[in-house]
């Protein structure tokens, strides 16, 4: 199993999403987070007066799969948040060891 992480930027959330129920993810865990890479933030212009934003919006999307549907869930992810621009964010891609739900105790992949 394995647990994707992905940092993307906010105006690409539905799409992500969308592209994720293609391929039969349909649970997910998203926080708004806040940000930087290699731009280190960007220069702003508010009433004339210029000030650097160090922070910027982005959104952590976490998902856990089967090994057998991770490349996919990888390629849905990289293409649907592509916008080609600096700041598209990143993607994480970590061995799962466990899963257990909690209601029903299933483990693994019944858990999923």
């Amino acid at each position: 199993m394995k647990y994707i992480i992905a940092i993307i930027k906010p105006h690409r959330l539905d799409p992500v999403r969308d592209a994720l129920a293609e391929i039969g993810i349909n649970g997910m865990t998203v926080t708004e987070v806040q940000g930087y890479g290699r731009q280190r933030g960007q220069k702003e212009i508010y009433r004339g007066a210029e000030y650097e934003v160090h922070f910027l919006p982005k959104v952590k999307l976490e998902v856990a799969t089967d090994d057998g549907v991770a490349a996919q869930a990888i390629e849905a992810i990289q293409q649907s948040g592509h916008t080609g621009q600096i700041g598209d964010g990143k993607i994480f891609v970590l061995d799962l060891n466990q899963v257990i739900r909690i209601r029903t105790g299933e483990t693994d992949s019944a858990a999923l």
